[in-house]
């Protein structure tokens, strides 16, 4: 598959800047993938599709304060962290900027009260190990009192607080950017669903930077995927396989849980209790073993993102979809509308 196969023409109008109030009042994009139907709904609506039994996963990881701004301590030059992964207490590794006027050795100047200072330990090619200087402060501190939420680049605005960026289960920190198919749920519409008998489960997958990284290989097979941690505990896995054992239909809420889900299921549909790391690139040929539905966003074009919702629904759908989506003004990527495709 080339990647002008993934290639399509947004208007940058569509691309939302704020979430809408209340979350689930978002539209809501059905797509049937084995008549071709495409209906137009609100998220809330949503419920309509499940039936009792069925199974609804979702991905509690909570974004991070991520992104530090500072001074060189020499140069007075503006400098930017984004943190990617935690290796020690005090010790990251980060993207650095602008990453040519970064070096190993300096120190970047975070806060003069309280003195916090970001040691460049390790200069490398593209991930740089950082390492936090900061007497009588927790690394938990200093991400909560000068840290920012590193919204995506394509985000001009500011958001009004931070909640809005964290869907309303964020529990276990760990990423830099949002499993954003979720932010459509509301704590109401959770509790209806659960009422009506479906059951709820909770992986994590820590959403890394590579999330926004575009395909650059004409072929895409040639791309390289990014590297994300990721959980499934024990009793999760036993409550989705009793569940699918007895008809329950699983569905996935965002890629982040889809790719966990594939990565720790056997071939027979089984789901595994698993804690690793997942490079699992889905794309057009895959074939899915557990995963029956998808809740999921509008992605940008040329991304592995939309190779996986192309792999799930085909080609020729997805972009009838997205051609529709355009023409009826939906709102596109972290703060847009939503596609159930079942």
């Amino acid at each position: 598959m080339n990647l002008e196969d993934l290639d399509f023409n947004l208007p940058e109008e569509l691309i939302a800047q704020h979430p809408i109030y209340p979350r689930d009042h978002s539209k809501l994009m059905v797509v049937n993938k084995k008549t071709g139907e495409i209906l137009h709904k609100t998220f809330y609506m949503i419920k309509e599709y499940f039936k009792k039994g069925d199974i609804l996963v979702l991905n509690n990881s909570k974004v991070i304060r991520a992104r530090f701004y500072g001074l060189n301590e020499k140069t007075s030059g503006k400098r930017e962290i984004l943190l990617i992964k935690q290796i020690d207490s005090f010790a990251w590794k980060a993207f650095t900027s602008p990453n040519k006027r970064v070096h190993e050795g300096d120190s970047i100047l975070i806060s003069k009260n309280p003195m916090i200072k970001a040691k460049i330990y390790k200069k490398e090619t593209t991930e740089d190990v950082v390492v936090f200087e900061a007497p009588d402060l927790s690394m938990e501190d200093i991400l909560q009192r000068f840290g920012k939420v590193p919204l995506p680049p394509y985000i001009k605005g500011k958001i009004e607080s931070e909640a809005e960026y964290q869907t309303i289960y964020a529990s276990i920190a760990g990423s830099v950017a949002s499993p954003t198919a979720g932010l459509h749920f509301t704590k109401q519409l959770l509790e209806e669903l659960e009422a009506y008998g479906v059951i709820i489960e909770y992986i994590t997958l820590h959403v890394g930077p590579g999330t926004f990284k575009p395909i650059q290989e004409e072929n895409i097979e040639k791309h390289i995927m990014h590297e994300e941690e990721f959980l499934i505990t024990e009793e999760t896995a036993n409550n989705i396989n009793k569940a699918k054992s007895i008809g329950g239909r699983l569905f996935a809420c965002g890629t982040t849980v889809i790719r966990s889900l594939e990565t720790a299921s056997t071939r027979e549909g089984m789901l595994k209790p698993m804690q690793g790391k997942t490079r699992l690139f889905i794309k057009p040929g895959y074939n899915f073993k557990i995963v029956d539905a998808v809740i999921t966003n509008f992605h940008f074009p040329k991304t592995t993102l939309l190779a996986l919702v192309m792999a799930f629904t085909g080609k020729d759908l997805v972009f009838s979809a997205y051609n529709s989506a355009i023409k009826e003004k939906y709102r596109f990527f972290t703060f847009g509308d939503a596609m159930l495709i079942v």
